[in-house]
């Protein structure tokens, strides 16, 4: 027998808002995390992306507004989500605002790269939620607009991606400051040591969640590889959304400018594309999102980082451009497609310098990708071909090593290093002596 939200425990005006939604059966994250958050625990979830993680901790933490009214405190939020980007920051303050249409509670997003004075004022009405990427929320609290000292509960959502993007010291210090007594919530689609760690300071006792065993793919996706040479990557992805009816393609792109690159070239081709990323503003960023949902654009072009938290529905191919240097983000970035149970296909081109990424990858998702060769810029593999991601490695090795590959005799300081004779610059002691007994033959007239 399925379980149906009915049998959640859920009050009568979040099923409601679900009824409206045509929403009755939970997801498996949702079946497992809703009863424990409810129950008051601590949770730990992993769970791929798109399997309703935001609706997993939304619906009972709206419960609980319901049912424990309280007076709004201006600054002074109940519940704080924190995400990687303010496009998922969007989403989720906007799945909130879903689900609780029916209940009293006010909610607001905060995030960088915006004005944040119509932010200070949204915060002075005292809104229950209170969703934040980690940069912006920093900034506020700093200046005295935000006060956690009143927090119930504590949400990270996508915390590998906190990782990845470097928020990781930004997060500790979010956390240093919540009080003590309080719910936390954590989740992630991979666990990775790192996160595992950075969850056991944050967590008490925590209920485990998993709906799918850590760093393997959402199984409907049709997954394929391409070989393709570099310089013929972008003309392999206009042969096939020429010659193939894809429907919404996702294309990930390594770089904000390549991102570009790949945009105007496909528009130029007849394609409507367009690209998001970092440098883009807020304004044209929606804009994009907004032309994709609605078809108005067959094709956007994000980096991982822009790509975080797009949730559009209908997306039919996932286009690995360019592999991503971490392994873990393919499954973020394939897990675009086939969302909510929809089948998908992602495919990847791999070209000679990204041979060692693609072993990565199949032995983080332990499986062999198939290889589609049945395009015309079929390029096998050769033994030749240089390894990218050990370059990278052996560059990141040089890096951390201050006397290896150095230039110049200095030091990461700045300084020029001595040599075990004494001397400085790397120039032994004997060199010096010579040109010393040079000098003075020269001065005395000696050949």
């Amino acid at each position: 027998m399925s379980i149906t939200f009915n049998s959640l425990s859920l009050g009568e005006p979040i099923q409601r808002a679900l009824r409206e939604r045509q929403y009755t059966t939970p997801s498996p994250i949702q079946e497992q995390t809703i009863p424990y958050v409810l129950e008051g625990h601590d949770v730990m979830g992993c769970a791929q992306t798109g399997t309703g993680k935001t609706a997993a901790f939304a619906l009972p933490i709206l419960e609980h507004l319901s049912q424990n009214p309280k007076r709004r405190t201006p600054k002074s939020p109940r519940v704080l989500v924190i995400a990687p980007t303010r496009e998922l920051a969007i989403q989720i303050e906007e799945s909130f605002a879903a689900y609780g249409t029916h209940i009293r509670f006010q909610s607001e997003v905060i995030f960088g790269g915006v004005g944040q004075n119509p932010q200070v004022r949204a915060l002075q009405k005292g809104p229950e939620v209170l969703v934040a990427t980690p940069g912006r929320l920093l900034d506020l609290i700093g200046q005295g607009h935000i006060n956690l000292r009143q927090l119930e509960v504590f949400v990270i959502d996508e915390a590998d991606r906190m990782l990845d993007m470097g928020f990781i010291h930004d997060v500790r210090k979010i956390i240093a400051g919540l009080p003590t007594k309080r719910q936390s919530l954590f989740f992630s689609a991979t666990m990775p040591d790192s996160i595992i760690e950075l969850a056991s300071t944050i967590l008490t006792q925590p209920k485990h969640v998993e709906v799918t065993p850590p760093a393997t793919t959402v199984e409907k996706i049709d997954q394929r590889v391409c070989h393709v040479a570099k310089s013929d990557k972008q003309g392999l992805l206009t042969h096939f959304l020429e010659n193939h009816d894809e429907g919404l393609t996702l294309v990930f792109a390594g770089m904000k400018h390549a991102a570009n690159r790949i945009s105007e070239n496909l528009s130029k081709k007849g394609i409507p594309a367009a690209a998001i990323h970092g440098n883009k503003s807020q304004a044209a960023r929606v804009r994009a999102l907004e032309d994709f949902r609605s078809g108005k654009i067959r094709v956007l072009v994000a980096t991982d980082i822009a790509a975080r938290g797009i949730d559009v529905k209908g997306i039919d191919l996932v286009v690995n451009f360019d592999l991503p240097n971490e392994p873990d983000s393919y499954v973020h970035r394939i897990g675009r497609t086939a969302r909510a149970g929809a089948e998908g296909r992602a495919i990847s081109f791999c070209d000679e310098l990204s041979q060692g990424l693609l072993r990565q990858i199949e032995k983080n998702i332990r499986m062999s990708v198939p290889v589609d060769d049945s395009h015309p810029f079929h390029r096998e593999p050769q033994a030749g071909d240089k390894d990218e991601s050990l370059q990278k490695q052996s560059r990141r090795e040089r890096r951390s090593n201050p006397r290896r590959g150095n230039r110049n005799g200095r030091n990461r300081n700045g300084n020029r290093e001595k040599n075990s004779s004494g001397s400085r610059g790397g120039q032994s002691s004997n060199t010096s002596q010579n040109r010393n007994r040079r000098r003075r033959r020269q001065q005395s007239g000696k050949p």
